[in-house]
């Protein structure tokens, strides 16, 4: 039998999370003194599993040749010590550095009825991974290279594809600091060092709490970065960090919570920049248990105040009707809704009626906008922030002013924010005739509209840092709480036509009645049942109004919808019958659209 005989080999896919491996089937090295039926079944096995197999009788050919093919797994046989020792091959290999990674199995004899099972201490502490008990039947032998194969050289596999990710951390530009579940510091790369001025040594298992904080944070910023962080959320936002020279470092900071098995929080990877106007969108890698995660996450608000000036640039078109929301997405790297919202409520004076802080009502709008799916390519934050800005926008003309009063505009503006939160990007009818749970929890009625405003208001409620609502007199809230709900259940298209003929009478009923003056007219029309139908018709035109947008973003909307729709019926495939239904529903919705945009003109016209 040939020494070095080869075997085929093919390729198995193997994924360490978002870097794509291959993985060629293992090499496997059998270190057998004399040819017997031992070293036999496992050369057959090798075959049977389509392994790389060579042999080795000696132990200097067998280290020459680990140098030479660096074998995943090596097989020594440790039953007679009168041709070499086992543990001296196994020490041999282990000493070279292609062996960091190779799985080595010891072959030992059977051990006597009578006789007590022996330690398998002496074999670890020479290097061996694991024990082979002497069976030369070649199933046992192929089950065992198949078991290694399968966990223990694929596991070795991942960890030296690691060695690639903690090169490009030590190339990375962005200061990387990753610390245990208790916050204690188990690395930091050459850019964090360079940018605080300490040496890793001095900060490898060093507690957070250790280290100098600067004094220019606000009180409670730690107490809120903990708190999302323990939730196994990320933050991100602006930070002052202290240097090792005492002077404070103003960085942008993403804290990333790293999930191990069970959902228990098992490491922090904070990535850190110096601050700058100009956020890009980066590539983050970080690291833990074998696995390459690669994130590409979206920036946080900043007050008002300091709002970058590229995102300020844009805001300052915000009530121009060819407003692009598309470049809003784009600059604040698909978080369109946060910083929208704090132009508009500001310029409507939300904060104000509601009695609360800026700072509580940016917390609300990262609550409301994380609560999106950013995988929807319709049904997302970027649309949610195009039907606010439809909103205000009809809410700025005189005629619609004069119909509504503050807690009117603020109740529009709240509704349009959630109209469409944790939307699954699937249609009421997908959801009912699939089942769902959220179809049978709400009867099959309004299922998805009922459940964005249920949500929204558990949202805000669930914590004081976030509840725009906590400093309301509670007769309000209950009125503002009913005009938002009855604003998105309106949005809901199986009553549709109710709403549209309920409003066109409403306004043609005092046009047409004689002798009726202007001060009659404005009396009916501000009655409380018109203002109800002009909020309901004001959030489904703005809910819609995409198709009279300019053309250039008219098209990307048409695009985005018809994208997520296919995905819908794709999962339908299965059930042609249905599929068609849902087709016909589709086109039957641009004639909705239409009809709706003519209505929006026709009632901004004569509101």
């Amino acid at each position: 039998m040939n020494s070095c005989t080869y075997i085929r080999v093919t390729k198995s896919d193997n994924t360490l999370t978002s870097l794509s491996l291959r993985l060629c089937l293992a090499q496997v090295l059998l270190v057998f003194a004399k040819e017997d039926s031992q070293s036999d079944a496992f050369w057959w096995a090798c075959e049977r599993a389509g392994f790389r197999c060579n042999i080795a009788r000696t132990p200097e050919s067998a280290v020459e040749c680990f140098l030479d093919k660096h074998h995943e797994i090596v097989i020594i046989d440790g039953r007679h010590s009168r041709y070499f020792e086992a543990d001296a091959v196994c020490r041999m290999i282990r000493v070279t550095k292609p062996s960091e990674h190779t799985v080595i199995l010891a072959v030992m004899p059977q051990t006597p009825s009578d006789q007590e099972e022996p330690s398998v201490l002496p074999l670890l502490s020479a290097g061996f991974s694991r024990r082979y008990l002497e069976n030369s039947s070649v199933s046992a032998c192929y089950n065992e290279l198949i078991q290694l194969e399968h966990g223990e050289v694929r596991a070795q596999f991942k960890l030296r594809a690691c060695n690639s990710v903690f090169t490009a951390l030590e190339q990375c530009q962005e200061a990387v600091e990753i610390s245990s579940e208790d916050h204690v510091i188990q690395y930091v790369n050459p850019a964090f060092e360079k940018m605080m001025g300490y040496h890793r040594g001095e900060l490898i298992g060093k507690e957070l709490t250790e280290l100098p904080k600067s004094d220019k944070n606000s009180a409670d910023l730690l107490d809120t970065i903990n708190t999302c962080i323990k939730k196994g959320k990320e933050w991100q936002g602006i930070y002052f960090s202290r240097r090792k020279s005492g002077d404070s470092i103003q960085q942008y900071v993403r804290i990333t919570p790293v999930i191990g098995q069970g959902g228990k929080i098992r490491h922090f990877v904070s990535i850190k920049r110096p601050y700058t106007d100009n956020h890009r969108q980066v590539l983050f890698f970080f690291f833990f248990a074998s696995k390459l995660y690669v994130q590409s996450q979206l920036a946080v608000p900043v007050p008002l105040n300091d709002i970058p000036s590229s995102i300020a640039e844009l805001l300052n078109e915000e009530e121009c009707w060819e407003f692009n929301i598309l470049e809003l997405e784009a600059a604040t790297h698909k978080r369109p809704l946060s910083y929208l919202g704090l132009k508009i409520f500001s310029a409507f004076g939300v904060c104000e009626f509601l009695n609360c802080t800026e700072a509580t009502m940016r917390s609300w709008l990262q609550v409301i906008e994380a609560n999106y799916h950013a995988s929807n390519s319709y049904h997302n934050s970027t649309h949610a922030a195009d039907v606010l800005h439809a909103t205000a926008y009809f809410l700025r003309k005189d005629r619609v002013k004069g119909s509504l009063d503050q807690l009117d505009e603020v109740a529009a503006l709240l509704a349009a924010t959630v109209h469409d939160v944790d939307h699954p990007g699937r249609t009421n009818s997908f959801l009912c005739n699939a089942g769902s749970e959220l179809a049978i929890l709400y009867n099959d009625t309004a299922v998805l509209e009922s459940h964005h405003a249920a949500l929204a208001f558990q949202l805000t409620v669930r914590d004081s840092k976030c509840n725009i609502f906590k400093n309301m007199e509670r007769n309000q809230f209950r009125t503002l709480r009913q005009a938002i709900i009855d604003m998105v259940l309106a949005t809901e298209m199986t009553r549709h036509f109710e709403h549209v003929n309920k409003f066109v009478n409403s306004i043609n009923k005092p046009m047409s009645s004689e002798g009726s003056d202007c001060e009659g007219q404005a009396s009916i029309r501000n009655s409380p049942e018109n203002r109800l139908l002009i909020k309901r018709m004001l959030i489904k035109c703005a809910d819609v109004a995409n198709p009279c947008r300019p053309l250039e973003l008219c098209i990307e909307w048409a695009g985005r919808i018809s994208e997520e729709y296919f995905a819908q019926v794709k999962t339908f495939s299965h059930n042609c019958t249905h599929m068609l239904a849902m087709s016909f529903k589709f086109l039957l919705s641009f004639n909705v659209n239409k009809m709706l945009c003519f209505q929006m003109k026709y009632s901004v016209s004569k509101v």
